[in-house]
């Protein structure tokens, strides 16, 4: 896994836009009572709290390895990323379901909806340069890769995680705006409501495609498939190896665990053997610094 994504630098970049954007939206639903506002700023915080988690998680994962967990601790990130997704399932995209059938049942007109639509155009905005930011880290690491290829791939569930609220927030905000001067310009306030359950559909569904894929990597993946191809060259490529029978990685957070079993040429000693292994060890966790366990086994045959 590159190391070329800030992680961080995405998540606070989520962080600071959503928290600003939670107060103006409460702001404006508390003024012109409308649903679908009031869901926006519901999934606004919602998404400033799971940013927080994300950022406990990181702090987590980087945790030395212990005799309890030899293998450290990288993919306790997997378990806050699930988490999240699971937040964002229940707490926005259910509860705007909830709030927007309520507000068909006892529709409630619209109060100061210009003060609504400012609110909704500034998230906008403010919610662009968030996903903009976190896609400038991306572009770091996705290597001629469609974003969609990217987020079926990644490793790095933190990353995708906050791609996938930032999507789901714009998409939200849009569908947001678009409710309100409908009920505006009708006057009909069911519009307000259909925008409501829009949106809590649109993050239950985000909520569901991030949980699939974090819920891969907490069952276990090896590295991304283009990595794994340019480790599994470099081996065959060491001067002393003569052919590659099995490659394994495990990705854990940061970290990579590897096990291979290899056929060294020949040696004239088990000594020298043994300084072969080693120097093709050495030589490869240069190339790849991410990788923390290697597992090096000469054979003669599969």
């Amino acid at each position: 896994m590159s190391h070329g994504a800030d992680s961080t630098k995405s998540i606070i970049y989520a962080l600071t836009a959503n928290f600003l954007i939670a107060i103006a939206k409460f702001f404006a639903a508390y003024v012109t009572k409308s649903g679908s506002m009031l869901a926006e700023a519901i999934h606004s915080l919602v998404d400033s709290a799971n940013q927080v988690l994300l950022l406990i998680g990181l702090k987590k994962s980087k945790r030395p390895p212990s005799p309890e967990h030899p293998l450290g601790y990288g993919k306790s990130i997997y378990f806050w990323s699930f988490i999240v997704a699971l937040i964002l399932f229940s707490l926005g995209g259910v509860y705007a379901i909830y709030e927007g059938l309520h507000k068909l049942d006892n529709p409630q007109s619209l109060e100061s909806p210009f003060i609504a639509i400012g609110v909704l155009v500034f998230a906008i905005l403010a919610e662009g340069g968030s996903l903009w930011g976190c896609m400038k880290e991306i572009d770091k690491i996705r290597n001629g890769r469609s974003y969609f290829k990217w987020f079926k791939e990644s490793r790095q569930s933190e990353l995708l995680v906050v791609f996938g609220e930032d999507i789901a927030a714009l998409a939200g905000l849009v569908f947001a705006l678009l409710a309100i001067i409908l009920t505006m310009v009708t006057g009909d306030p069911t519009y307000d409501a259909i925008g409501t359950i829009t949106i809590g559909v649109l993050l239950v569904f985000i909520a569901f495609f991030i949980g699939k894929e974090v819920k891969d990597l907490l069952i276990g993946q090896g590295v991304e498939p283009h990595i794994r191809a340019e480790m599994e060259k470099s081996i065959l490529d060491d001067e002393q190896v003569e052919k590659v029978f099995n490659f394994l990685s495990l990705q854990m957070g940061q970290d990579v665990m590897v096990a291979v079993k290899v056929k060294m040429k020949e040696a004239d000693s088990a000594n020298k053997l043994i300084a072969d292994i080693n120097q093709c060890e050495t030589r490869f966790k240069e190339s790849y610094p991410q990788v923390k366990w290697l597992f090096f086994e000469p054979d003669v045959k599969d």
